[in-house]
């Protein structure tokens, strides 16, 4: 099963409300009008392309230490995950899809890394029940996703179903503003040149690891 339908798949069990999900029915129309407004602002514009070059940023991983995306440059092409966070199940399905590519990846001579906004103990959380063998960093108030140009902030409605939902990104990410990247994955050549890039405010919408080969055999 692909990653989408996978997405797909789960998408349709929560709205139905299907254990152990047990959603309430009226929280769907709110997502949606807040996906479809963002959407139709066009804030996916803003976001870089291919041919743009990326941003040098240096975030710490799970465990504080530093990671520069110079220096993963330095030793081959990189790949970007951009993700909202554990408690987004899309995000993880996103990232367990990617845990099975890793391979690929690697003997394309790559690296991956996952940025989120979330503090490291999430991240942690995030490796653990998603096994993952690649680094997540911490990108604190969304900083390195607003250079890439796939920062948003919630519509009051929005956070306000966040909050009666006890979804606190405040907490999750220790960060009193409620923003949030878009979805994006990229592959970023030596010369720190964007040759692949897919950004979707649609969050229940990712692409497949394999639409990046071509890019990171390049």
């Amino acid at each position: 099963m692909t990653l989408q339908a996978k997405l797909d798949a789960f998408k349709a069990d929560f709205k139905a409300g299907k254990p152990p999900y047990n959603a309430p029915a009226d929280i769907h129309p709110v997502m949606e009008r807040a996906t479809a407004e963002l959407i139709a602002s066009g804030a996916v514009s803003h976001a870089l392309k291919v041919g743009d070059t990326a941003p040098l940023f240096t975030l710490k991983d799970p465990e504080g230490q530093p990671v520069s995306s110079a220096d993963q440059l330095a030793q081959g092409p990189l790949v970007l995950t951009f993700y909202r966070g554990v408690w987004c199940p899309y995000c993880n399905m996103e990232l367990q899809a990617l845990q099975a590519f890793l391979p690929v990846i690697q003997d394309a001579g790559a690296s991956l890394l996952a940025i989120s906004p979330q503090i490291a103990a999430n991240s942690r959380k995030s490796q653990r029940i998603n096994e993952l063998q690649f680094p997540i960093l911490s990108d604190s108030r969304n900083d390195v996703a607003a250079a890439f140009g796939l920062r948003f902030e919630l519509p009051p409605y929005l956070i306000e179903l966040y909050k009666n939902l006890r979804n606190d990104l405040p907490t999750f990410n220790d960060d009193p503003a409620w923003t949030l990247p878009m979805p994006a994955r990229y592959v970023i050549g030596q010369n720190g040149v964007i040759r692949y890039a897919e950004v979707n405010p649609d969050y229940t919408q990712r692409p497949e690891p394999e639409a990046m080969l071509d890019a990171l055999r390049g």
